[in-house]
């Protein structure tokens, strides 16, 4: 079997909507061959599909739901729901499988496939290497027979489960009355839920992108463009804004004054709360090498420890079971509390964030701003065929980085899992040196994949002529 995954990136399957691999048929294929690989035992199989609100889960799910009822599987359609509540809804129905059609932050042009086993947890890269091994090959005879085929229903209280069991994450006695809250719902997944849980729980909600026509998820708005909630929290004097991603596994804050909050502060709160409070398990907080020094150093001041992973919040999820933990997840906003959830909950991690607001009766800027920030800086260097980093030039130029930062700072460089793009990072002490380093590695990298794209095209030129 090969080692590297051709379809699945750090987050599913992902793609441009009606191009390979996000096709039907690709869809029916991916069902069909999850299908089999999680059908085990003598009883009814089930999976349970989830999606956001692009116009290409219509297209997506039924060839989904047609793969998986030709392998037996029968399925429950859950409709618009986060990608969190599909996790959820998976281990309470007792399915075999859950699948979330979106991709996330991504425009509605893209889409994309997540799959969740029967515990509600991402599947490992050797499960989904498993799956694209029975898609390459032949499996037709393994399929149902005629009377063996799945059936397929709807789960119409899927949005109300959801609510009660984020709800319940809430410390019973407290409210948010009095509290006006701006959520932004990116035209996405969550835009009836959270709403709705904010609401019964007393605020007042002054609720944005939750008009969604199939092209506008994440258009202008949603965590991704923190701009616009900044702008509706001042417009409408609110004590909090709270930005979600199109299928809300993430979220962004902005205090009274506008000013952003990221999952490193979140996190940071969170921890420091439960750790005060008895809570926080294993000693420390699970986080990805995105994280900022200045959290790590925090968390250490506690006597607490920053485990870091590789970037992917299913790879967080991973290490926080491996070693029992239960706080942990992405300076992106990905912030998973095993406590209540297997995966990224943007709505969960904002009701703990306004438990902390309702206990201390203070204002949002003085409560999210848990610990000074270290100058980071992170840029995007976007290329076309082989990746740049191999390159001599490049490998010199990172050398050099790490160099001048010295022993009061770190560089990061990484491809992105999801589009063609390095991703350049660095932090340290001095803001001025950091944003020098970074502009120069990506000025480097940037003429690596001009000369490799001018390599390619002599030799098509001359294969040609």
């Amino acid at each position: 079997m090969s080692k590297t995954r051709r379809l699945f990136g750090t987050d599913g399957i992902r793609g441009k909507a009606n191009s390979e691999p996000m096709t039907a048929g690709t869809a029916l294929r991916l069902g069909q061959a999850a299908g089999l690989l999680f059908t085990r035992g003598a009883h009814r199989h089930k999976v349970a599909i989830g999606k956001d609100t692009r116009l290409s889960g219509y297209m997506i799910e039924p060839a989904l739901t047609a793969g998986f009822i030709g392998a037996g599987m029968d399925v429950t359609l859950l409709g618009p729901l986060p990608t969190p509540a599909v996790a959820m809804l998976t281990r309470s129905l007792r399915a075999d499988l859950g699948v979330m059609i979106s991709a996330s932050h991504n425009p509605f042009e893209d889409n994309g496939i997540k799959l969740f086993g029967p515990d509600g947890a991402k599947l490992s890269d050797e499960m989904e290497l498993e799956i694209e091994a029975l898609m390459a090959s032949d499996f037709g005879e393994r399929l149902a027979e005629p009377h063996a085929l799945g059936r397929a229903s709807r789960l119409d209280d899927a949005a109300g489960r959801y609510i009660e069991a984020a709800k319940a994450s809430f410390p019973r006695g407290l409210r948010l009355d009095g509290l006006r809250i701006v959520l932004d719902c990116a035209n996405g997944a969550a835009y009836k839920v959270a709403p709705t849980v904010l609401w019964e729980l007393g605020a007042t909600v002054i609720a944005v992108g939750t008009a969604p026509d199939g092209f506008n998820i994440n258009k202008g708005c949603g965590s991704t463009e923190p701009d616009y909630l900044c702008a509706r929290v001042a417009e409408h004097g609110a004590h909090l804004g709270i930005a979600l991603d199109g299928d809300a596994d993430r979220l962004i804050l902005a205090d009274e004054n506008g000013e952003i909050v990221d999952g490193d502060q979140i996190l940071a709160l969170i921890a420091s709360t439960w750790h005060r409070a008895g809570q926080l398990r294993g000693g420390g907080v699970v986080a990805t090498v995105m994280s900022n020094l200045g959290l790590e150093r925090h968390l250490a001041s506690m006597g607490l420890t920053l485990h870091r992973t590789k970037v992917g919040d299913r790879y967080v999820a991973e290490h926080m079971r491996a070693i029992g933990i239960n706080v942990g997840g992405e300076q992106s906003g990905h912030v998973i509390l095993s406590d209540f959830a297997t995966t990224g909950d943007g709505l969960l991690a904002a009701l703990q964030v306004l438990t902390v607001l309702v206990q201390r009766n203070r204002p949002a800027s003085e409560v999210l701003q848990v610990f000074r920030r270290l100058p980071q800086r992170l840029k995007n260097v976007r290329f076309t065929g082989a990746s740049p980093l191999m390159a001599s030039s490049v490998q010199a130029a990172i050398r050099a980085a790490e160099t001048r930062l010295g022993g009061a700072g770190r560089v990061l460089i990484r491809e992105s899992g999801t589009e063609p793009l390095v991703r350049v990072m660095a932090e340290g002490e001095d803001a001025d040196l950091v944003a020098s380093v970074v502009d120069t590695l990506c000025e480097v990298i940037a003429e690596a994949t001009r000369a490799e794209t001018a390599k390619v095209d002599r030799t098509s030129a001359e294969t040609v002529s």
